[in-house]
């Protein structure tokens, strides 16, 4: 589909799903050069990062754990600028290497404040992984480990993205046709 209609918008193809694969490769490639050894518990911010976060782990090589965690900052086609407390991290990560897994970091606030609640548990050492990262709306400082790749800041769909909750399913990324 070279276009599709969400709610009350219209996005057309921007990143077909075979770049996207070819992305996830390669962060995986890193993750499992850097982190041999270090049995890390990758860490899933749902819900956007869910797709990402299963191509990902197909293609993980060294052992490692996953769980998943819920959080939000996002409200139709914007920021709301408030992220909530992270839910649903049961593990112990005392002493672990964790890996949060990111679906994409725009602004930045909703991973510097995850970080900031994942290093409060004391962690070893926390690394990032967002598949997708728009340099040009990071308004943070934020140090980002393993990035599938820069996009423009364009609003998006597809691949775990979504519109008011819609548009998840899709395998590629679309961008909202204004």
């Amino acid at each position: 589909m070279s276009r599709v209609k969400i709610l009350d918008k219209e996005f057309e193809l921007s990143i077909p799903e075979s770049d996207l694969l070819k992305a996830v490769e390669q962060v995986a490639q890193q993750i499992n050069r850097d982190l041999e050894g270090k049995n890390p518990l990758m860490i899933c911010v749902l819900n956007g990062s869910f797709m990402f976060a299963s191509d990902l782990m197909k293609r993980i090589t060294i052992p490692c754990e996953i769980s998943f965690v819920k959080l939000s900052s996002y409200s139709g086609t914007g920021s709301t600028g408030t992220v909530k407390e992270i839910i649903g991290l049961n593990e112990d990560i005392t002493g672990r290497t964790v890996v949060l897994l990111e679906d994409i970091v725009d602004t930045g606030l909703t991973i510097i404040n995850t970080v900031k609640q994942v290093k409060a548990m004391g962690p070893a050492d926390v690394r990032i992984a967002t598949m997708l990262f728009k340099p040009d709306a990071c308004k943070h400082d934020v140090s980002l480990d393993y990035v599938g790749m820069d996009i423009p800041n364009d609003f998006i769909v597809g691949y775990g993205l979504d519109y008011d909750g819609y548009g998840r399913n899709l395998n590629s990324i679309y961008t909202v046709v204004e």
